[in-house]
């Protein structure tokens, strides 16, 4: 399951773009939790063993973040203040590493209070640094199932209210949102109770349309991963009903580990059961691919993770608009493995996805 940090990331107050090609790739350019391969995870750096094939499919983060990903990197983040804390301390090896992390572009976690001030924050650091802002509307009402990340608007009328303020603050920023990180999975493999799916379609087609009057922003509706709902064609009226046809495509593997080849080739099916709708991937901690066979709490700080590529918009793929680090590498997926709440940074594991990563 996707799990909102413990606090947001800009601090000081975690596709349109094949329309018009490459270029507008570049300029204008960001969860699923369930007992069948649901998000979550990450790399402890005490982690078990990676069998051979696993080892084969590790991918290091590469390029330099700001030469060739359009996508802002948050001064302040966990990661960065781990570096510091740690050269202070005199491990810079290990600083090193997490700066593997802190150097790349990570998604921003919008707050579910008052989403505006910190998102107006990040967005004026992007706007002035020239980047694009990759954000997660992470709120609808009942939101997870009751599991680690339980919670959400306590009302539809606040969820409009939110997303408004959401919106409001992104302005005329470069801005990708994925929208709503497991809503459609938890409505396709029955863990959302029926009588609110009426309800989150209404609420995230309207998101849609507001996240849409924002100039340069543009809205990927999640739709879980592979691992989940292993047959694509399941998805197609949830996500037509959430108004994946207003919105600039879809998301795979917010806070998975699904492989890109993997996340990709289902990419593909999906797009073609939707029109041609393009996607975006989260490819923060799937250097290793999925633990075991990814299933049941393989979603959950899995052990022996490692990050994977760097965001980018040149993926290769026509209909794969880019790759993101939708998830935050050292953020906990929750007090399962021995790690602590839910959205919080834990050093170790963050640790542990740099190292796992190939050099």
């Amino acid at each position: 399951m996707p799990v909102p940090p413990t606090h947001t990331t800009a601090r000081t107050p975690t596709r349109t773009f094949a329309l018009t090609g490459a270029a507008i790739l570049l300029s204008t350019f960001v969860i699923g939790c369930s007992d069948s391969g649901g998000g979550g995870g990450a790399g402890s750096s005490g982690g078990g063993r990676d069998s051979a094939a696993e080892a084969a499919q590790r991918t290091a983060p590469s390029g330099s973040p700001t030469d060739s990903s359009p996508f802002w990197v948050d001064p302040d983040s966990d990661a960065s203040d781990q570096v510091a804390k740690w050269k202070r301390e005199g491990r810079g090896s290990d600083a090193a590493m997490v700066e593997r992390i802190a150097a790349h572009p990570q998604a921003m976690w919008a707050p579910g209070d008052y989403p505006r001030p910190p998102i107006s924050d990040a967005a004026a650091q992007a706007r002035k640094a020239g980047k694009t802002l990759v954000l997660v509307a992470y709120n609808i009402p009942h939101r997870d199932c009751g599991q680690h990340s339980a919670g959400g608007a306590h009302s539809a009328d606040f969820y409009h209210q939110w997303i408004d303020a959401f919106a409001s603050g992104i302005g005329k920023a470069k801005a990708v949102v994925v929208l709503e990180p497991d809503a459609i999975g938890h409505i396709v493999s029955g863990c959302s109770p029926k009588q609110y799916e009426d309800e989150r379609y209404a609420l995230m087609s309207s998101a849609i349309d507001r996240l849409k009057r924002q100039p340069n922003t543009k809205v990927y509706v999640d739709a879980g991963n592979p691992a989940w709902i292993p047959d694509a064609s399941k998805l197609v009226d949830p996500l037509r009903r959430a108004g994946v046809g207003k919105a600039d495509g879809f998301s795979l593997n917010v806070s998975n580990f699904q492989t890109d080849k993997a996340s990709a080739a289902y990419g593909r099916r999906l797009s073609g059961l939707l029109d041609g709708a393009h996607f975006v991937v989260d490819t923060s901690r799937n250097g290793a691919g999925p633990y075991g066979d990814g299933q049941g709490d393989a979603w959950c700080n899995p052990p022996g993770r490692a990050l994977g590529s760097a965001p980018t918009t040149r993926t290769g793929d026509a209909l794969n608009d880019a790759n993101l680090w939708v998830k935050r590498p050292g953020e906990s997926d929750g007090t399962c493995r021995g790690g602590p709440q839910a959205g919080t940074w834990w050093a170790d594991y963050a640790l542990g996805l740099a190292r796992n990563a190939k050099r």
